[in-house]
C-alpha cells in the first residue's frame, strides 16, 4: 500500500482520505459518475459550445470498468453528469455505452438520485469524479469523491480539503488526463492493475466477456426541465 501511495504522491497526487480507508471505501463503489467540462479535459469550448475528451482517458474509463467487472463479477454502471449541454460527451457516453447521460443539470443531486433509483443504488456505491464548485452538492454525499486538480484555483482546492469533500486530489488537471489518474489509482487499490492490463492485452476470453457486455449497454440521455427529469431522444 505504500508503494502505491509513494506513486500517485510523487507527482502531486493527495491523499485527502487516508489510502488504507480509502481502499475500504472502494471495496462498496458500483458506479462511476463523472462531471465533463474540466474533467475529460480543460473545460474550454469550441464555437459549437462542445469541449473534447482524450482516447487516454477513454482508455482509463474503460480499464476502470473492467478492473471493476474483475473484482465484483459484475458490470459497473456508469454515467456523465453535466450542467450544460455538450454533444460530444453524448458521442463519448455512446461510444463507451455508458449507462447514462445527464445534461444541463443545475441541481446536480436530482440527475444523481434518478440514477441511483434506477439501478438500486447508494450514494455508498458511488464514485464521483468531479473538478469545481458547481459539483460540491455530489461531494458531500458521494461514497468516493475525486477530485481533479488545477493550479489556477488553489483556494477552492483548499477549500475541498479542509472540509473533506475529496477523498484524493488528483496531480493532473483535465487537460493532463486527470480522468485516467483516477482510473489507474482506482485498479491499483482494487489490486488487479496488473491482471486488468494484461487481459486486455492479450484480448484474454476475460476481456472479451467484459467487452461483450458492455457493448450491450444501451445508453440513456437526460436533462432536467423545472426540476424534473426528461428522457430525450439523442442522435450521435
Amino acid at each position: 500500500m505504500k508503494n502505491i501511495e509513494k506513486i500517485f504522491t510523487t507527482p502531486g497526487g493527495q491523499f485527502v482520505t487516508p489510502i488504507e480507508t480509502l481502499a475500504e471505501k472502494l471495496k462498496h463503489i458500483r458506479a462511476f459518475v463523472f462531471d465533463w467540462d474540466g474533467v475529460f479535459n480543460d473545460g474550454s469550448k469550441n464555437e459549437h459550445g462542445s469541449s473534447t475528451f482524450s482516447e487516454t482517458d477513454a482508455m482509463g474509463t474503460n480499464l476502470l470498468r473492467l478492473s471493476s467487472w474483475m473484482a465484483t463479477g459484475k458490470m459497473p454502471y456508469c454515467a456523465v453528469l453535466s450542467g450544460e449541454e455538450n454533444r460530444i460527451s453524448f458521442r463519448y457516453g455512446a461510444r463507451e455505452h455508458f449507462h447514462r447521460v445527464y445534461y444541463q443539470v443545475k441541481d446536480k443531486t436530482i440527475a444523481l438520485k434518478h440514477f441511483e433509483e434506477t439501478f438500486g443504488l447508494k450514494n455508498e456505491n458511488i464514485l464521483f469524479v468531479f473538478d469545481d464548485v458547481l459539483d460540491l452538492s455530489l461531494a458531500r454525499i458521494c461514497g468516493v469523491r475525486m477530485l481533479i486538480s488545477r493550479k489556477a484555483n488553489p483556494m477552492f482546492r483548499n477549500y475541498v480539503v479542509e472540509n473533506k469533500l475529496a477523498d484524493y486530489a488528483t496531480a493532473h488537471d483535465g487537460s493532463q488526463f486527470g480522468v485516467r489518474e483516477v482510473c489507474e489509482l482506482f485498479m491499483a487499490l482494487t489490486g488487479n492493475y496488473n491482471e486488468a492490463l494484461e487481459n486486455r492485452i492479450t484480448f484474454s476470453p476475460e476481456y472479451s466477456s467484459y467487452f461483450k457486455a458492455r457493448q450491450e449497454i444501451p445508453t440513456s440521455f437526460y436533462s432536467v426541465v423545472n426540476n424534473e427529469i426528461v428522457l430525450r431522444e439523442i442522435t450521435v
